[in-house]
């Protein structure tokens, strides 16, 4: 043991000899965290990283471990989102340049994930020769045998550390194109099914060495790594014949999923379950992050069946573990070189930022049975296909329906559904839950893709449909003809390849895609199977006629998430809030401010939850008391009259009677009431509408240009200054059949409005707002970008309640 302590000099925070006692520290902070807690602690480590680096370009080396230490910061700020252009990451990859091959495996694991990250088509032959030299070093035969460890060092003694690292390193050379050896992977697989404690599932430092959770986390990472390595498609390719849905063997399911459970029932974020005075935390939590993206899962669970969010408990931890001192800001923890600021905060860094990565996508477990997830690759492999196209780092979850609630599948901008069997729970009230369940979703700016492949799936999702959109006849399953942007936003799906599309249009964009089951008389493979068949990092070799049936699926679906998502991808923490939403009671309801909708026949109902996101919106960054009012308010109705501000968006023609104009002029002029309203989409026929019914109903009082200069687009009034704001116009079609994109373009905050006795009494956008509040922008909608429609609102809506 003593001699394993003065050899085991590791890198990262991790010298794993045997442990007996095993300590539980009082797991993290149970209180809630905000988006901008998150952001601002990964800012002050980025800050406090570039502020250590060295004239030379380096952090710095660590005890025989030539480079390692700049890798990991290189790695660290690359990860956080620092260019690769920026000038302290440039020093460091000149530095790292020019160390050639670091003759030590976490050195030239680290310096092959920074390269493979910066540039992988520049460093592609720094990349090679560490993949041969990492090869070269695995342990070849005995006890060891497929694990790594210190060469050089008289002892072929591999560990869980050492090995973990050098797998990382070469799973990143081999998704850039870099091959590795089948027979290398073959051996690492052994050596990690080897070292599983067989009692518990967990892994030690080395083999018969009790669990720790740093080392299960490595042992679970190293497994699906390696696994997937040798995993057989639930789709095959037999000459130009494509076979879904086929059965496989498990493989390593059984392994993985017992050290997921080892993880669940030992899991705290304060320290490192298993070591002595819970050493090596922030190694444990690099780990943990990767184990929660490898398998996209966002939860663990204990032995209670208990979820814990490791990334949102992690989170919470960190923010409140930082030293923070002015813009700076470092984690240290116990354990050799934990204790060093720059080693820490670089895991804790990695952490922070790649546990954020956003997500694409669920699928969703939407039964008990396996049919969901008929191909255990289809949205892996999809998202690995955009994440080339988008070139941008991103991750997917499985979402089980029946136990995620609704501010759980907001997580995801897309929910997708696939399956043979009927997705409607057989229980009544299970069904209606369901169906209320997708119906908040979708108000709140979630989207829809579904699939079947069968008669049955068929039957019971557009019954699940007419439940979700409660039989509303405007709400019905649709074919997407030829023009709908689908076809062609990101990629042209060939015409022999386009398949039926229904969709829903359902508030500002189509909201639902079901591809439906083919016709039995031209039967064709589900996208999901031949997403299946599309492993990006080992593209097979298939017929012709195969290859472009898979491209035309990859095409499909890239296609309709750019549509859902217009590209833009938050991170994972801007799902968190800090306050659960405040209700009025009967005693407090005085001290609350209400704000209505205004029933009009121009389509007032396509964008509901537009002033709800407002105002919560205002709550939480002003902590503003207010609420929507739950019913449409008549311009007729006397209740009119209890609200200082009321909002009005449409997207088609309407007429206003001489009741309502007359209504709305006593509502303004003699009650000091404040009219907002929006053109949903930029629709051309509201606004005619709304700019005539604002003549006939004021007179000589038409609206006119609000001066971007005017008070209410400044700070005056407790909102931003709004000198500028991008506004996205109709999208124009890539060159060459490229990717259809909008436009978006920095401009002066244009709104309309009518002065009297200098007040503003109507603010009136003829560029979209609603929509973008309702997260339901679309590449069609004409207005402006969702954080500067917020911005606009809520200036607007400050500004009211101080006239």
């Amino acid at each position: 043991m003593k001699r394993l302590t003065t050899i085991a000099v590791v890198l990262a925070g991790v010298l794993f000899g045997p442990v007996v006692a095993v300590v539980r520290a009082a797991d993290g902070p149970s209180g809630d965290i905000s988006p901008e807690q998150v952001r601002t602690a990964i800012k002050r480590a980025v800050t406090f990283l570039k502020k250590q680096q060295r004239a030379d370009g380096s952090w710095g080396e660590y005890r025989g471990q030539p480079g390692a230490v700049t890798s990991l910061c290189t790695l660290a700020l690359l990860n956080a989102g620092v260019p690769r252009d920026d000038a302290c990451i440039q020093k460091a990859l000149a530095r790292l340049e020019k160390q050639k091959i670091p003759r030590m495996t976490y050195a030239a694991s680290l310096q092959t994930m920074a390269f493979c990250l910066a540039d992988p088509i520049q460093y592609k032959p720094q990349i090679r020769a560490n993949v041969e030299w990492l090869e070269a070093t695995q342990i070849k035969s005995g006890q060891y045998e497929g694990g790594w460890s210190y060469p050089g060092g008289g002892l072929a003694m591999a560990d869980n550390s050492n090995s973990q690292f050098a797998l990382l390193a070469l799973h990143e050379a081999e998704r850039i194109g870099v091959p590795v050896k089948r027979e290398t992977w073959t051996k690492a697989k052994a050596y990690w099914e080897d070292c599983q404690n067989p009692l518990d599932g967990s892994w030690g430092y080395r083999k018969g060495i009790p669990g720790t959770g740093s080392m299960t986390c490595a042992g679970i990472a190293a497994l699906i790594i390696s696994s997937d390595r040798f995993r057989q498609s639930n789709a095959k390719v037999e000459g130009n014949q494509i076979a879904c849905c086929q059965a496989t063997a498990a493989g390593d399911d059984d392994r993985i999923q017992r050290g997921l459970a080892w993880l669940g029932r030992n899991f705290i974020v304060a320290g490192n379950p298993g070591t002595r005075e819970q050493l090596w935390q922030l190694y444990y939590l690099y780990g943990l992050e990767r184990v929660g993206r490898l398998t996209n899962q966002r939860f663990f669970y204990d032995q209670r069946r208990q979820p814990h969010d490791w990334y949102r408990r992690g989170a919470q931890q960190l923010v409140g573990q930082q030293v923070a001192i002015g813009d700076d800001g470092y984690w240290t923890a116990k354990g050799y070189v934990e204790e060093d600021k720059t080693i820490g905060t670089a895991l804790g860094l990695l952490f922070m930022s790649k546990g954020r990565r956003p997500i694409l996508m669920a699928k969703c477990q939407h039964s008990v049975e396996d049919d969901w997830n008929a191909h255990r690759s289809d949205v892996d492999n999809l998202t690995l296909y955009v994440e080339s196209q988008w070139k941008r780092e991103m991750t997917w979850q499985v979402t089980e329906l029946a136990k995620s609630s609704v501010e759980d599948l907001l997580q995801a901008p897309v929910l997708y559904f696939y399956g043979s069997l009927n997705p409607l729970p057989a229980d009544p009230a299970q069904k209606k839950q369901l169906a209320q369940k997708l119906r908040d979703y979708l108000d709140r700016g979630g989207f829809l893709f579904a699939e079947g492949y069968s008669a049955d799936f068929d039957r019971g999702f557009r019954e699940l449909m007419q439940a979700v959109f409660a039989n509303e006849k405007e709400y019905a399953l649709q074919l997407l003809p030829p023009e709908h942007p689908i076809w062609r936003v990101e990629k042209v799906v060939p015409p022999e390849h386009v398949r039926p599309l229904e969709g829903i249009e359902f508030g500002c964009r189509t909201s639902v895609v079901y591809a439906r089951p083919e016709p039995l008389g031209r039967p064709q493979p589900s996208l999901s199977c031949l997403w299946e068949l599309a492993r990006a990092t080992r593209r097979e070799e298939y017929p012709p006629s195969v290859r472009a049936k898979i491209d035309a699926a990859l095409a499909i679906g890239i296609n309709v998430l750019a549509y859902a998502t217009n590209r833009e991808l938050e991170g994972k923490e801007s799902g968190f809030r800090t306050q659960t939403e405040q209700k009025p009671d009967a005693k407090s309801e005085r001290g609350w401010v209400t704000v209505a909708r205004i029933q009009h026949p121009g389509g007032c109902n396509v964008a509901p939850r537009a002033l709800v996101t407002l105002l919560d919106a205002a709550r939480e960054r002003f902590h503003v008391r207010a609420k929507p009012r739950e019913q449409l308010v008549r311009l007729t109705d006397e209740a009119l009259f209890d609200y200082h501000l009321v909002v009005m968006n449409g997207r088609s023609a309407f007429n206003l009677t001489e009741k309502e104009k007359a209504a709305l002029k006593l509502y303004i002029e003699d009650r000091g009431g404040l009219l907002f309203a929006d053109s949903i989409c930029s629709s051309r026929a509201f606004t005619e509408s709304f700019r005539r019914a604002m003549k006939e109903t004021f007179g000589d009082g038409k609206l006119v240009r609000i001066s971007p200069s005017d008070s209410v687009w400044t700070d005056y009034y407790g909102g931003e200054d709004l000198k500028t704001v991008s506004r996205r116009d109709p999208p124009s079609a890539g060159s060459g059949g490229g990717p259809v994109r909008s436009i978006v373009r920095k401009v002066p905050v244009e709104l309309e409005g009518i002065k009297i006795n200098d007040r503003w009494v109507v603010v009136f956008s003829q560029y979209d707002i609603s929509c973008a509040l309702e997260r339901h922008e679309s590449l069609e909608c004409h207005g402006y970008v969702r954080k500067d429609a917020a911005r606009i609102a809520l200036n607007v809506l400050l500004y009211s309640l101080q006239q």
